[in-house]
């Protein structure tokens, strides 16, 4: 899962690629194509699916996708690039990744 496309460069790390493949097949696909769709030009815009985090040891920012979130942080330079750091579901209050409870 590299490199796609985009005006932003959008990268996996080992860890979120482990993530999304603990996802069913249907939520892959929404993520994938979500952050395809809104990460690749205008990662750093607040919208009311994007939204920068309070500090916290998992990233600064956060994709929200129904109850599917996305962490991600994002580079300018060398070249634009935004790094998936971890892929979770949301269940009231409560964040799961890869089935384990995470604290934000």
């Amino acid at each position: 899962m590299a490199q796609r496309s985009g005006a932003y460069g959008i990268e996996y790390s080992p860890e979120a690629e482990d993530h999304v493949i603990y996802l069913t097949k249907a939520k892959q696909k929404r993520v994938l194509d979500s952050v395809d769709r809104q990460l690749a030009y205008e990662p750093m815009m607040e919208t009311r699916h994007q939204k920068k985090m309070r500090p916290n040891p998992i990233a600064p920012w956060e994709l929200r996708i129904g109850d599917l979130r996305v962490y991600y942080d994002v580079e300018e330079s060398p070249r634009k690039k935004v790094k998936i750091l971890a892929v979770g579901e949301k269940d009231r209050d409560i964040v799961r990744i890869a089935g384990e409870i995470i604290e934000l």
